[in-house]
């Protein structure tokens, strides 16, 4: 029998109930709940095809969930009761989440400073009646603080570099100062060193350990069991479309209810 995350109560930062997501014929999320406060790093764990990257799209407006509702300090992002929603508004609800992807995605074209400025830029400027002066003074304000982001992922030396020349930990890095830079309530990662070398690994995952410092409020999807262990507030393990297991680190590492969470982390440690 599948356990599913509890909200702590209704003050609860982060909200989602009732999450359902299909493809075709392809159940694919089959009712996720949990519910995460200020400042937590959530760490959701298990098996490829478990829903978790789903999971994440559905969060961040790259999917749009069949059932459920998600809310942002008691604010609804989506309820299916109101959905469909327009392009406008997905685009202003995805702004409450940043999301940093396994591929980097960064534009080859731009150098580092201009992969980091582009959005907040584009989201300050677009469709406004501003002068030049106007224009410039923002401008100059994003960049200045892509710099600070620049500086806070240990890459200020590489501000006028192309992604080319960049190795995958340091576009990885960018990649977390472009997310930061339109500040959103809850930065999520999707497996973000799984096309990482073990060395690489541990640079973009002490980035992630700062933030953590920082008090950010975090979603990780990740395949690094030592790192869900010792720096995630509350696992989710997921198997087969639902959570299979949720509590804090020593709970899920350390005594799993699930035998389905057991076997999977035999397996996951045996290979560490």
């Amino acid at each position: 029998m599948s356990m599913r995350a509890e909200g702590k109560d209704n003050m609860a930062f982060l909200e989602v109930k009732g999450i359902e997501k299909s493809f075709g014929r392809t159940e694919v999320l089959k009712g996720i709940d949990f519910s995460m406060e200020k400042g937590e790093v959530l760490a959701i764990i298990g098996s490829s095809g478990s829903g978790k990257t789903t999971l994440l799209r559905c969060l961040n407006f790259l999917e749009t969930p069949d059932k459920g509702s998600i809310s942002v300090n008691g604010d609804v992002m989506f309820d299916c009761e109101e959905a469909p929603y327009s392009d406008s508004a997905k685009r202003e609800k995805r702004l409450h989440f940043g999301l940093v992807f396994q591929s980097f995605n960064l534009f080859p074209q731009y150098n580092v400073l201009r992969n980091i400025s582009l959005a907040p830029e584009l989201r300050q400027i677009r469709g406004r009646k501003l002068s030049k002066a106007e224009k410039k003074k923002i401008r100059a304000d994003i960049d200045e603080n892509s710099r600070r982001l620049l500086d806070t992922v240990g890459l200020a030396a590489k501000t006028y570099n192309y992604p080319c020349e960049l190795s995958g930990g340091q576009q990885q890095r960018v990649a977390i100062a472009r997310a930061l830079a339109l500040n959103p309530d809850i930065l999520c990662f999707d497996e973000p060193t799984s096309a990482l070398d073990p060395e690489l690994t541990g640079e973009v995952l002490r980035v992630i350990r700062e933030l953590k410092n920082s008090d950010r409020t975090m979603i990780v999807v990740t395949h690094e069991m030592n790192f869900a262990r010792g720096v995630a507030d509350k696992v989710i393990f997921m198997a087969d479309g639902v959570i299979e297991e949720y509590g804090s680190p020593d709970e899920v590492f350390g005594d799993p209810k699930s035998p389905v969470t057991k076997a999977f982390l035999e397996k996951s440690l045996e290979n560490i």
